[in-house]
Parts: C-alpha cells; sequence; structure tokens
C-alpha cells in the first residue's frame, strides 16, 4: 500500500498537471478571442475603404463646385470680388476640414489601442456614425440621436467604436433587408446608478429568434452573405469582458433594442 506521503506528492502532482492545463487552456482561449476580434475587424474594413469612398464623394463634387464657379466668373466677367474669394476659401476650408475628419475617424478606428483612457459617449457615437454614414445616407435610414446625460467611461477607444457599428450595421441590415417604409434608428445616451447607458433601437420589427440571445452565439448568422455571425458575439465579448460592462437585447413596439452599460469613470 501506498504511504500517505506517497499520495500526497501524487496528488500534488496532478494539481499542478491540472494547473498548467488551466493555464494553457486560459491562454489558447486569449489568443482565440484576440484573433476573432482581429477576423471581426478585418471583415469591417472592405465596408470601411468603400465608406470612405462615398463620404468623400459629395465633398470632393461640392469642392469641385467651388472652382469651377470662380473659374467661370473670372473667364465670363473679367474677374471677382474679394468678398467671394474669401467666401470660396471658407467654403473650402469647411469640406476639407469635414473630409480630414473623416480620415481620422478611420485611421483612429484601426490603430491599436495601448491602454484604456476616458472617452466622451457621444463623441464615440458620432465617430461610429461618420464611419458608416453614408451607407445610411444611400438607404434614406433616418439616425436620431437623443443625450440626457453625456456621461464619461474608462475603455479602449476602438473595441468600444467597434461595438457601436457593429450594432449599427446590423440595424441597419435588417432594416435594409425588409425593406422597411421611413427606416429609423434611435440613439440615446443617458446615465442610470453607476453606469452610462447607450440604447440603439431601431424600427426594423424586431428579432425574430428565439430565445433573443441566440443573436450573441458565435457565428450565428441570418445572412450568409454579408455576414460572418462574428460581430454581435465579439461586442458581447469586449463590452461584458474587456470593459466590466453588460449588452442586452430585448423588442420593442417598432423594432429592436440593444442596451450597452458601461461603468461610468468617476
Amino acid at each position: 500500500m501506498k504511504s500517505l506521503e506517497e499520495e500526497n506528492l501524487l496528488l500534488k502532482e496532478e494539481i499542478k498537471t491540472l494547473k498548467e492545463k488551466i493555464s494553457k487552456e486560459i491562454e489558447t482561449n486569449y489568443r482565440k478571442d484576440k484573433l476573432l476580434f482581429q477576423q471581426n475587424k478585418m471583415a469591417s474594413m472592405g465596408e470601411m475603404l468603400g465608406n470612405i469612398a462615398h463620404q468623400w464623394r459629395q465633398p470632393l463634387m461640392e469642392l469641385s463646385s467651388v472652382t469651377m464657379e470662380l473659374q467661370a466668373k473670372i473667364e465670363l466677367l473679367g474677374g471677382v470680388s474679394n468678398e467671394e474669394i474669401l467666401e470660396a476659401i471658407k467654403k473650402s476650408n469647411e469640406l476639407t476640414k469635414f473630409m480630414s475628419q473623416t480620415i481620422d475617424d478611420f485611421r483612429n478606428f484601426f490603430v491599436k489601442d495601448r491602454e484604456k483612457i476616458e472617452l466622451k459617449v457621444s463623441e464615440q457615437i458620432s465617430a461610429a456614425i461618420n464611419i458608416i454614414n453614408s451607407s445610411f445616407k444611400r438607404n434614406n435610414i433616418k439616425v436620431e440621436i437623443v443625450v440626457a446625460k453625456n456621461s464619461k467611461i474608462h475603455g479602449f477607444r476602438n473595441e468600444y467604436c467597434q461595438v457601436l457599428i457593429n450594432i449599427l450595421s446590423n440595424a441597419r441590415q435588417e432594416l435594409v433587408s425588409r425593406n422597411i417604409k421611413e427606416p429609423k434608428i434611435i440613439i440615446r445616451i443617458f446615465e442610470k446608478d453607476e453606469y452610462s447607458i447607450v440604447e440603439i433601437e431601431d424600427n426594423a420589427g424586431g428579432i425574430k429568434v428565439e430565445p433573443i440571445n441566440k443573436i450573441f452565439e458565435p457565428f450565428f448568422t441570418k445572412d450568409k452573405a454579408n455576414g460572418t455571425g462574428m460581430g454581435l458575439f465579439m461586442s458581447k465579448l469586449i463590452v461584458e469582458d474587456n470593459m466590466q460592462g453588460k449588452l442586452l437585447v430585448k423588442n420593442v413596439e417598432k423594432g429592436a433594442k440593444f442596451i450597452i452599460a458601461i461603468p461610468k469613470s468617476n
């Protein structure tokens, strides 16, 4: 028979082996989650590049119109007044500033976050909308933002922006695929207890899945052509694991409502 000391040694070895296996699994899952996040981000890149082109097309046309108008006046009338030149410069500066802001928003989205920073919720929503706004305009989707309390949170800027883009893109896909008349998305920003809350509500008719939380499962997608099924899964992972918050969804009268609750920064 084995002595008590031998049994203790064997038990310690088993515990050590088990700890090593657990550590290895944790590391494997961490790498897997990191890879999934990168895949989700890369899947967005094609659409992002298309959006840059659409975002820039209109201001470029307006910029061209400003210069052509000046040229026409010089050729036909022999010159322009200082007031007209200043007005043209002012308009051109506004257009280039808008284009520069668009580039900043896209660049910030793809730059790797190094540490958590303090974020103004409304600014992050504006940045997310700016990135995908052209697709809303193409599909005549109205976006309404209601700010009751513009709070601050601590988090990774790009990850939070990714969550907002994933949910907004999901709403857009539902509104377009169901051919909703007068499509609309309402974004509400407010505080409740220790949380900063963002509600994103659409009028696409609601989520036809039971149980409704199934949409957060990995690889769940109803649109095989346009989705990988990872967007909402990654969003929940980011909010709940990386930002210690909650990502919830429920059906309301006219559509679906996503609720993002993140602890307020002190």
